[in-house]
């Protein structure tokens, strides 16, 4: 099975790249299952239901989302019909929405996509590893799940990092988003699970983390803010990681970066 995860969409830019060339990007790539983080998506904070579906019809199969995930505050209301849109399974009990989903691929498999928020330098919310075992021990990969992905929304990569060793051997792939910028440390763990700090942003990177240079960089050297973050508006670059697993376990076989379009090096893996 192939699984393709995309980073934060970011912005007009950043929709616009995903919705125009995932199609095509899931087409060459043979791509089974795909998942968006989408929490950046409307104007660089959050997400609307139009954008979501938008990001679905393009063929993302599930949208995961993040600390943002409430700035648009009619998400708190649609996330409650979109079984395809998935955030942090660790806000409190009663939260809308839903933190984890098993979801139906187009072959008819069954994937379980996880949303977990990281607490070192974010919102103090649940402990991410003890909600994150109890759903994995709920939905075990071989068993329940034939595939499943963990998307790791946290600052820290030691705290990224961790989640990975945590879930080695008990999921298909774990992947950082958040930080915006690609790692280049994607390989697979000693126990089969496919792992990647940050898959990046779907942005523009002629930018800070998807954002116009300006204000932040005003910010920075005064201290003071002057006018609210915009997204940036150059070509963006599509960013994330397609692994392929293996169908008998669902851990991972091989995995390989993606990045298409926009300023930094394209990367497509030689075997898709």
């Amino acid at each position: 099975m192939r699984l393709l995860f995309l980073g934060d969409v970011v912005g007009r830019v950043g929709r616009a790249a995903v919705v125009s060339r995932l199609p095509g990007l899931i087409e060459r790539l043979a791509a089974d299952f795909t998942v968006v983080n989408g929490e950046n998506a409307a104007g660089g904070f959050g997400i609307t239901e139009e954008i979501a579906d938008h990001l679905i019809e393009a063929g993302a199969d599930a949208i995961t989302l993040g600390n943002h995930a409430w700035d648009q505050r009619e998400a708190l209301v649609f996330i409650t019909r979109r079984d395809r849109v998935i955030r942090p399974i660790n806000y409190p009990a009663g939260t809308p929405g839903r933190g984890a989903n098993l979801l139906t691929a187009r072959d008819g498999r069954r994937v379980l996509v996880v949303n977990v928020m990281g607490r070192v330098f974010m919102d103090a919310l649940d402990d991410p590893f003890a909600a994150l075992s109890r759903e994995l021990d709920a939905c075990p990969l071989g068993a329940v799940a034939d595939a499943a992905i963990i998307d790791v929304h946290a600052e820290a990569t030691s705290e990224k990092q961790a989640m990975g060793y945590f879930c080695d051997g008990r999921v298909s792939l774990v992947v950082g988003t958040h930080t915006h910028v690609p790692t280049s440390d994607h390989r697979i763990l000693p126990q089969g699970t496919a792992y990647m700090t940050d898959a990046g942003m779907c942005g523009d990177y002629e930018s800070v983390v998807g954002m116009d240079k300006e204000e932040p960089l005003n910010r920075f050297t005064t201290k003071l803010a002057r006018a609210r973050f915009e997204p940036a508006s150059g070509e963006a670059t599509v960013s994330g990681i397609i692994v392929e697993t293996d169908d008998a376990t669902g851990l991972a076989l091989r995995v390989a970066p993606v990045r298409l379009g926009g300023r930094l090096e394209q990367a497509l893996p030689e075997w898709a």
